[in-house]
């Protein structure tokens, strides 16, 4: 809650006056408030994530602006994405395209939305403008940053995919097995709003191994291992078509070929065709929650030395909803994140006499 704090004081008061020097500020206090999560799976949990990429595209991480587009498998594709980014030293400035009701997440949603996240309603009518305008704002970003797009719109499932291939079947697209189809106008709009200043698509496959369980928050905060497996390919912006159609088809393609790439690592259990890159597990999230855990212990002890409070029946109810609080936003954090939460499947639509989708029917399924 600090933390928190810091991040409204630095908003109100600094932020008017100059919008540089705030979001400069605010990208560390965001990494130390975000490095806690970092900890958890690095530390706590220790998840193994095992990125597969060219090693002189690895090199230009970090360093560069770039959109960041992935399949969206799994419950914590969001925290493999800042563990990706903390490796590459742009923590503070990882930012997402995220549903609206993410930014009313205690402390980490706050965080998201004093970040310059970009949170839309899944609603093209309501989101194409609150997407340009976020899309722009980020113009004269002053240190490199990530955006992340789960184009697919929602977490993959198997009723999510068996609405996806019925769609596809009807509609004469390639039938997908491991992806669902992108949901293309965010992306067209992204790349549309971004060109001239983003230079680069992080075009990232995440999967988990045949042998290894599927992670979700609720293991993670249990302490249960896993491997995830990561496979980034970067793609340059200015090699994308220039129509917006043309964008809509690179984005499909794209898709294909994710699609591909899956069916060959559930034959071989690997990315063999690009680079293993080692990103190790950086001791700084492991500092990080030591200082805070001696900063809360000390705290502690000096409300037991200078104050009777805790001893009484007001104290001990004062402590009791503390607790109660922390167990109430872990409930919130594993309720979030879980895939059954998310946007429930859609029935393909009945194909049309002409054998051409309306623009309607199509826009309900993406």
């Amino acid at each position: 809650m600090a933390i928190a704090s810091a991040v409204v004081i630095c908003f109100v008061l600094i932020r008017p006056l100059s919008k540089n020097t705030y979001r400069k500020i605010n990208r560390v206090v965001a990494e130390l408030l975000w490095l806690q999560l970092v900890w958890l799976i690095d530390w706590w949990a220790h998840v193994k994530i095992q990125l597969y990429m060219d090693s002189e595209e690895f090199k230009l991480m970090g360093k560069e602006h770039a959109l960041l587009i992935a399949n969206h498998r799994s419950d914590i594709d969001w925290l493999v994405g800042w563990v990706l980014a903390q490796r590459s030293g742009c923590l503070g400035s990882a930012l997402a395209v995220m549903k609206k009701s993410s930014k009313f997440l205690p402390v980490i949603g706050w965080s998201m939305w004093f970040s310059e996240y970009v949170f839309l309603e899944r609603s093209w009518a309501k989101d194409e403008n609150t997407l340009k305008s976020g899309l722009q704002r980020l113009n004269d970003f002053p240190r490199p940053f990530w955006l992340a797009l789960f184009v697919e719109g929602t977490r993959f499932t198997k009723a999510k995919l068996l609405a996806a291939q019925e769609y596809a079947a009807s509609t004469g697209l390639p039938i997908p097995r491991n992806v669902l189809i992108p949901r293309t106008k965010g992306f067209v709009s992204a790349v549309s709003n971004m060109r001239s200043f983003v230079p680069a698509i992080y075009d990232a496959t995440v999967t988990v191994p045949k042998n290894q369980p599927s992670p979700t928050m609720l293991r993670i905060l249990r302490g249960q291992p896993s491997v995830i497996h990561v496979h980034i390919k970067r793609r340059l912006m200015k090699e994308l078509p220039e129509t917006d159609d043309g964008v809509a088809q690179w984005c499909k393609d794209v898709f294909v070929a994710k699609d591909a790439l899956l069916d060959k690592h559930l034959a071989e259990d690997t990315f063999g065709d690009q680079d293993f890159q080692d990103i190790g597990r950086p001791i700084k999230s492991l500092l990080v929650v030591i200082s805070w855990s001696c900063l809360l212990v000390l705290g502690a002890l000096k409300l037991f030395q200078w104050s009777s409070f805790l001893s009484s029946w007001k104290g001990i109810a004062f402590s009791a909803a503390g607790l109660a609080t922390v167990t109430g936003l872990m409930q919130i954090l594993i309720m979030f994140s879980q895939s059954e939460r998310s946007t429930p499947a859609k029935v393909a639509p009945a194909k049309p006499k002409n054998g051409v989708p309306s623009e309607s029917s199509r826009d309900k399924q993406h």
